[in-house]
């Protein structure tokens, strides 16, 4: 191959390999389709990369070049010998007429598993037709069957997995990413309701692990695009679900992720925080973490904590489990800055709120008194060390003969 001389007109200007689908763009330049299409997705200034002249960011603008496609069809066949593989005629563009008739039966029960798994089918093959997906109205079309199903207590899920996939691959596409109208897509199909959010929560009560780890990151998306008023209207019963995620440890990583995420996401609002609390949430992440989670979740889980303990009823959840404090300890400075932050801040609203003589002593006894020191003279933001400094202040009477604290005494004004 490497001794062939390939046409220059055969390769396309941007992956410099042959055109399996040549289109040419409005500026008269010809590029292999995938190649000029992710070049519109993703190119800041969508201007042609040859000419650096304006191009239209829509892939509808790009003409199929028939003539040059038979011409290297007809080159790559003559040199199979060679060691070169044939390219195939490409498939015709996916059209909207086409996903039409497949939404439309969406609206037959009998129809759905053959609507559902063509959509998917089409949804896996390149980002073209989730695009076209998008624009035809295909998410909302799913999710309003998903509502239907959940409102009739249709309990039969066999098609509900491969709903929730394509709605994922669909609002995960690379076209709306790129776009501020994401969003605003998503915004619009949820709705003004919690419809969807119950739908999505009735899922997750299914025993099918499968079912729960598509259906979570899904609800993750949703809650990010929910209003106040939607999130302010969470009930118990809805977090004690989540809670729930998280003691399945048989659920992928990206589940407990998105449980997390739902978790932070709606503890915004005082209200939900103390409906998270009284969800158990607070014995769940100490749990959780003593299971040594990687990196990522540790500091999802130790940034929920914070928003937890800033209560009454997360801190006395928080200082009753025998681990808490140990925990919180046992990861500062020993897992990245985030986690750092909030887990002093942990240990400043428990020394400020919640230090009954047993928490501070338990605090000395399991090394907590000692790690504060620590940071004093770690290498951290000064902000944090001033908080640290504070948290030693305020039971400085009652740690005083802690070996930890005289060190630090003796060492402070050096740094």
């Amino acid at each position: 191959m490497a001794e062939i001389e390939i046409p220059q007109y055969f390769v396309c200007p941007i992956s410099f390999q042959i055109m399996k689908e040549p289109v040419t763009a409005v500026t008269g330049i010809t590029y292999d389709r995938e190649s000029i299409e992710q070049w519109l997705l993703k190119a800041k200034d969508c201007v042609c990369p040859v000419t650096k002249q304006p191009l239209p960011r829509s892939s509808q603008y790009l003409t199929p070049n028939h003539t040059l496609r038979r011409l290297i069809q007809a080159w790559c066949s003559s040199n199979i010998v060679n060691g070169v593989d044939q390219i195939p005629t490409p498939k015709t563009p996916l059209s909207k007429i086409q996903i039409q008739k497949l939404v439309k039966d969406l609206e037959a029960p009998h129809c759905y598993k053959t609507s559902l798994e063509k959509l998917h089918t089409l949804a896996t093959q390149n980002e073209r037709n989730r695009t076209c997906m998008v624009e035809a109205g295909v998410a909302k079309a799913i999710v309003k069957m998903i509502n239907k199903n959940f409102k009739e207590g249709n309990t039969n899920t066999i098609f509900i997995e491969e709903a929730l996939r394509t709605v994922h691959l669909l609002w995960n596409n690379q076209a709306m990413m790129m776009t501020n109208n994401n969003n605003n897509n998503r915004k619009t199909i949820v709705g003004e309701n919690l419809d969807f959010i119950n739908s999505l929560t009735w899922i997750l009560q299914d025993s099918n692990i499968n079912l729960v780890n598509e259906a979570m990151p899904l609800l993750k998306l949703t809650i990010e695009v929910a209003d106040s008023t939607l999130l302010g209207n969470l009930t118990l019963e809805f977090f004690k679900e989540i809670v729930r995620i998280l003691r399945k440890r048989a659920l992928s990583q990206q589940a407990i992720k998105s449980a997390l995420h739902v978790l932070i996401e709606t503890s915004t609002l005082g209200r939900n925080r103390t409906k998270i609390v009284e969800a158990g949430a607070v014995s769940e992440l100490i749990e959780l973490e003593l299971e040594k989670p990687e990196k990522n979740i540790t500091e999802l889980i130790f940034n929920l904590l914070a928003h937890l303990c800033s209560c009454a009823d997360g801190r006395e959840q928080f200082v009753r489990h025998a681990a808490g404090i140990a925990v919180v300890s046992k990861r500062v400075l020993r897992v990245s800055a985030a986690t750092d932050d909030r887990a002093i801040h942990v240990f400043s609203v428990i020394a400020k709120f919640s230090a009954s003589n047993g928490v501070v002593l338990e605090m000395l006894r399991v090394g907590a008194v000692s790690k504060l020191c620590m940071v004093m003279q770690a290498d951290c933001a000064s902000y944090l060390k001033d908080k640290v400094r504070d948290i030693l202040r305020l039971h400085s009477k009652v740690w005083n003969n802690s070996p930890c604290i005289q060190v630090y005494l003796l060492t402070r004004h050096q740094r």
